[in-house]
């Protein structure tokens, strides 16, 4: 049974290459964490805060499913979405900044955040597919921003709450990323340095958590988002991380573009199950996924949660 998305569209095939769906996820996350009520809505109610790594899996399935997967799967996947989401609404509970202050007001349904979100995932498939696959053309980054803008509105965003172009959202994002908005409250500058490898990932999966990933993820960060965390970066890194970025576009220029070959391109979700699984052992033998984080009581204790 088909999908909501042709499978010749841009989003598709973007999300179908293995070393985009195994790493845009990371990158974005990092990002995504500069925006305090996105970051901090999410923290303040999450189930997972022990098992993060479990959470992230989830979201890339969910996210995934409605990308590559047949309309009942997909539908599925929005409908548990929407469940979660419904209660995701309160303020918050610490400083985020300015623009983002003690006590301001947070909810899933906002459409504003609603892009925000999708926008922080359209940016880092868009890098990664040109860093690790190969460049897109002006066309194709305007479909592939069409392919989520219409994602977002599967999950109730409203078509006014993304911008009208690819244009205008490169733009906006761009000013954005170098603006004073972007603020990092204290646990998301711990959990994005955890994400981005900076101290190792501490999973037992060596394969999928390598420090391979790490030169990936740090290196496609926009200089701006290290200098925020505090990720150190230098001539040694940069040549490590364009070695790894020609590499891939390499072996995927040897490959016809729409050509099936499960070694680089497929769905991903395998992958997610493995390293939700190797989280699940960690914590089976006592581990902690994210220290100072996973192992501490929630910070978020005290914040206001509306109806």
């Amino acid at each position: 049974m088909s999908g909501y998305f042709d499978e010749r569209s841009m989003v598709v095939r973007a999300m179908r290459q293995r070393a985009v769906g195994l790493t845009y996820g990371q990158r974005a996350l990092v990002i995504g964490a500069l925006h305090p009520r996105l970051f901090v809505g999410t923290a303040q109610h999450t189930t997972h805060r022990t098992s993060p790594y479990t959470r992230l899996g989830l979201t890339a399935r969910l996210f995934e499913a409605v990308f590559l997967g047949s309309k009942d799967e997909a539908d599925r996947a929005l409908a548990f979405a929407a469940k979660r989401h419904a209660t995701v609404r309160g303020t918050m509970s610490v400083d985020g900044g300015p623009a983002h202050p003690e006590g301001a007001a947070y909810d899933a349904a906002d459409p504003g955040l609603m892009w925000w979100t999708a926008a922080f995932a359209l940016d880092s498939v868009e890098f990664m597919y040109d860093a690790l696959v190969r460049r897109m053309t002006d066309r194709e980054r305007e479909e592939l921003f069409e392919g989520f803008v219409a994602w977002a509105e599967l999950f109730g965003m409203p078509r006014t709450g993304a911008p009208a172009s690819y244009g205008e959202f490169r733009t906006t994002y761009d000013a954005w990323l170098v603006s004073d908005e972007p603020h990092l409250v204290d646990e998301a500058r711990l959990v994005g340095r955890h994400i981005a490898g900076v101290s190792g990932y501490g999973l037992p999966l060596r394969l999928v958590t390598s420090p391979a990933l790490a030169t990936v993820v740090q290196g496609s960060l926009p200089s701006v988002v290290r200098d925020h965390y505090g990720i150190p970066w230098g001539l040694r890194e940069e040549a490590a991380w364009q070695a790894a970025s020609r590499a891939s576009r390499l072996a995927h220029g040897r490959v016809p573009l729409l050509a099936s070959t499960p070694l680089l391109r497929g769905r991903s979700r395998d992958f997610y199950k493995v390293v939700q699984r190797g989280e699940k052992a960690l914590l089976a033998r006592g581990g902690v996924s994210i220290p100072g984080v996973s192992d501490v009581d929630p910070p978020y204790r005290g914040f206001s949660e509306t109806a």
